[in-house]
């Protein structure tokens, strides 16, 4: 949140934790919880700019988010003494990481930092949210709304992405592929890097590794390719996971209606207390 004075309104799903909209409310925004799911809070936020000239922050309709999250191709690039591993694997939601990381390797090698090496970029997305995948596997270059998305992971609970054919784009462009990761497998993989590795992911995080376990299993990856998976929050937002997923194949992931886009309206909530 910007410490200039500013009129900040934010937007977030129903299903948006209630720690997030605190923060949020507590940083002088004024925070609507909105009857459905990011696309729709994106159809809300358009409309806002039309008709009161806000400035739209969302995923993709500013340069800075994906100017910033090229700092992680960046810095895995010097890391790796200026060379990229062979794979890297990352939860897609709005793709701006992959989006970001691809455009900075372009960019690293134009400087001559880089070799033509480049990883293959390996999409990964909740079964009960996989627009990209279906896009991907369909061979098509945009991604059509997936209807009532549902996932414990929230992060890349996106049924329709603004930059679809950016992330497309990215993975073929890599000769990378989509994959997609159910509830249950997610939550399994959180347990098991905490218990083997004493690293406590966020459930995108855990797709990742799901979906390595996944593509080691089918050949998609081989076990001598230096493969990177990148988890993007901690755990600990996410307290009462390991009960939740233990739960996984109930409705709370799988079959849960949505209202109609048609009928989203917002409320706003102010003021939030913990």
């Amino acid at each position: 949140m910007p410490r200039a004075p500013a009129s900040l309104r934010t937007f977030s799903a129903r299903t948006t934790r209630r720690r997030s909209t605190c923060a949020k409310s507590r940083r002088r925004a004024r925070v609507y919880r909105v009857n459905g799911l990011i696309d729709d809070c994106g159809k809300l936020v358009a409309a806002g700019c039309k008709a009161n000239g806000w400035f739209d922050l969302s995923t993709l309709k500013e340069p800075y988010r994906i100017e910033g999250k090229k700092t992680m191709g960046l810095e895995l690039a010097e890391q790796l003494g200026w060379d990229v591993p062979d794979v890297i694997v990352y939860p897609t939601g709005g793709g701006t990481g992959l989006i970001g990381m691809w455009k900075a390797f372009g960019e690293l090698a134009a400087l001559g930092l880089i070799g033509p090496k480049r990883p293959r970029m390996i999409a990964v997305q909740a079964s009960g949210c996989a627009p990209m995948v279906r896009a991907f596997e369909a061979g098509e270059r945009h991604a059509v709304r997936w209807e009532n998305a549902a996932t414990i992971a929230a992060g890349i609970r996106v049924p329709q992405a603004v930059g679809d054919f950016l992330i497309l784009d990215a993975v073929r462009e890599s000769g990378g592929f989509a994959i997609a990761v159910d509830d249950a497998a997610i939550a399994q993989a959180v347990e098991a890097v905490a218990a083997r590795e004493g690293l406590l992911l966020c459930p995108e995080g855990g797709a990742t590794y799901a979906a390595y376990l996944q593509a080691l299993g089918d050949g998609r990856i081989r076990p001598d390719e230096r493969t990177v998976l990148f988890n993007c929050a901690s755990g600990l937002k996410y307290p009462c996971l390991t009960a939740r997923a233990r739960s996984t194949a109930t409705p709370r992931s799988t079959g849960r209606r949505w209202p109609d886009p048609q009928r989203v309206a917002a409320r706003e909530v102010r003021p939030v207390t913990p």
